[in-house]
Parts: structure tokens; sequence; C-alpha cells
């Protein structure tokens, strides 16, 4: 049996082996294997560090260790190891993210060094879909231009506070989000519906492999919610998701979230998996 020693990280001579290991989930992976194929596993450019368990060439579970903590394809004895390694190089992240099973067992070794988690979100069904929404999509649901920035940018900061708990000004004064946020719109993956310089709606496409793609940051202004805009909105975005970025679109959601859910399956989103979230 591999030890807890066994697990080590990885550099750029191992991308090839690290990808093919992601590939067999490209849902669950999308994140990591986004963040792979873009930089590398070069810590300075993946902005943290890849963890593998087993030897070269046979490699059996990832832990991608940034922002986020992101078990992949994680065993026991996987997980045993890196919840060994973040024990002793202390807490970096901001949450424990993935499939639900993995990332409570991680969770449960890291609790009596880690906790309290600020919350924790054991249930995040996961959605997927292959195909054109069968609604009609909001056509005043556009890709933002970069001159919107300062429109959007409020909407971005609401719906991340709304949806994590806290505001992502905390800390660094919100200069990293808002530098993802003008990325990701350079990058022509942001979209929203802006009427009269005010956000009625937005989305953004945050990850992207050859196999899949993940909406993220879906939001609808509060006073106009109730209205249809999440799914003529969303209908947009997967309309545009499927015909410039991949060929299937996931996300995850809450799952006390039932009007966002129930919003999804009318674009035609179906649960696939669970993920579970530990915030700090």
């Amino acid at each position: 049996m591999l030890r807890t020693s066994a697990s080590r990280v990885l550099d750029d001579s191992d991308r090839d082996e690290v990808l093919a290991l992601l590939d067999t989930d490209p849902v669950a992976n999308v994140f990591v294997a986004s963040r792979v194929r873009a930089v590398g596993l070069n810590t300075s450019r993946l902005g943290g560090q890849m963890w593998g368990f087993g030897p070269r060439g046979g490699l059996v579970s990832l832990c991608y260790a940034g922002a986020n903590l992101v078990p992949v394809n994680a065993t026991p004895e996987a997980l045993h190891a890196f919840a060994d390694r973040a024990r002793k190089q202390g807490r970096r992240c901001s949450s424990i993210v993935g499939p639900a099973e993995a990332v409570e067992r991680l969770w449960e070794r890291l609790e009596p060094h880690w906790g309290p988690a600020r919350a924790i979100r054991r249930s995040q069904p996961v959605m997927v879909t292959r195909s054109l929404p069968p609604v009609e999509p909001d056509p005043l649901v556009r890709r933002v231009r970069p001159e919107q920035f300062g429109i959007l940018l409020p909407a971005c900061v609401a719906m991340f506070t709304e949806e994590v708990g806290i505001s992502p000004d905390s800390g660094d004064g919100g200069a990293l989000y808002r530098s993802r946020v003008a990325e990701l719109i350079r990058i022509g993956r942001s979209y929203a519906r802006i009427e009269d310089g005010r956000v009625v709606f937005k989305a953004e496409i945050g990850a992207v492999t050859p196999q899949a793609c993940q909406i993220q940051g879906v939001w609808v202004d509060p006073e106009l919610r109730g209205r249809g805009h999440a799914v003529t909105g969303m209908a947009a975005v997967v309309e545009q998701a499927l015909g410039y970025f991949a060929p299937l679109v996931t996300l995850y959601v809450n799952d006390y979230n039932l009007p966002a859910r129930a919003a999804y399956r009318k674009v035609g989103f179906r649960d696939v998996d669970t993920f579970m979230s530990v915030l700090f």
C-alpha cells in the first residue's frame, strides 16, 4: 500500500500524466484542468502547488493547493497523504472544494488543525448540459466590453458577497478580484444584460477545456428577480458557451437554492454529481 509519504509536489515534467488523469472526469475536474492547460504546473504560474500521489508514470490522485484546495480522483490513501501535507504546510487556501465524499474525508482530517470553518456547503449539485436550450435566449445578454468594467464590477461584488458570505474587497482590498473580473471581460468570457447602466443579469464562463466549460457567478439584480431573467439569461450564456468554448457546459449550485436549480433545469441542465465546499 502506498504510504502517506508518497505524496509529492509535481512540476511541468508531469504535465502530460496530470492532464491524462484530469481528463478521466472532465466535468468534476474542469477548474483544475483549465488551470493546468493554461499555465502548466510551475508553482509561480499556477498560483499554487499540484500535489501528486503515486510514482512517476503511475499517478493515482492529485490535489490542487492554491487559493482553493481541490482533491482530484482522491483515494483514501491519497487523502491521508494530502491532509498530512496540508496540515504541515498550514492553511493557505480560502476554501476546500470538490467531489463531496473526498472533501468530507479531507475536512475530517484537517478540521482539528484548521477548524472551525466559516461555512460548510455539504451538498452542491453538479449540473451539465450538452444541448442548446429549449427556451428562447435573452437577445440583450451580450459579451461585456472592457469599457463596461465599472458597471459590471459592483454586480460581481454583490454576487460574491451574497454567495460566499464575505466581500471580495477584504484582504487585499479587492485587487485580485478586480483583476479576475477584468481578465474574464478581456478574454470574452463575461456576459451580461445591461440596461441604462444597470446590470440586470450576469454570468461568466470561468473555466474552459476542450471537453467542458464551467459557468460561474450567475446573478440577477435582486429587485428584478422572479421575472425570468435567470432562465433567458442562462439560455443565452449556454448558447454562447456551446458555440464558442466547449461541447459540454457545467456548473454547481447550492442544494438549498431552489429557484436557481429550477431555472437551470428549464435551460436543459441535469444533475450528475455532488460537490462540497468548506469556506474559511
